[in-house]
């Protein structure tokens, strides 16, 4: 059974971010504190990529057609990776 420590606002973690955060626990004062700005920082930087994709979903389906377009056209050539 979940600790009442990772009851949130009635949502309840997975067993997998519970024992991340059960480990955490053990963690020293600073190391903890270093581990909750990394999380959030990472939350952070995934929210603003989301926000940016998002805005720029019309942008991005235009230039796929643009490169399907020109695919089509014969425009484009085969990547050669070891030709690089």
């Amino acid at each position: 059974m979940l600790h009442p420590l990772f009851h949130l606002k009635g949502k309840i973690m997975t067993e997998l971010l519970e024992r991340a955060f059960t480990q955490a626990s053990k963690f020293s004062d600073i190391e903890q504190n270093l581990f909750a700005k990394w999380i959030l920082a990472e939350m952070d930087s995934e929210q603003c990529w989301n926000r940016a994709f998002a805005r720029s979903e019309d942008l991005l389906s235009r230039l796929a057609d643009e490169a399907l377009a020109e695919h089509k056209a014969g425009k484009t050539q085969r990547l050669e990776p070891d030709n690089l």
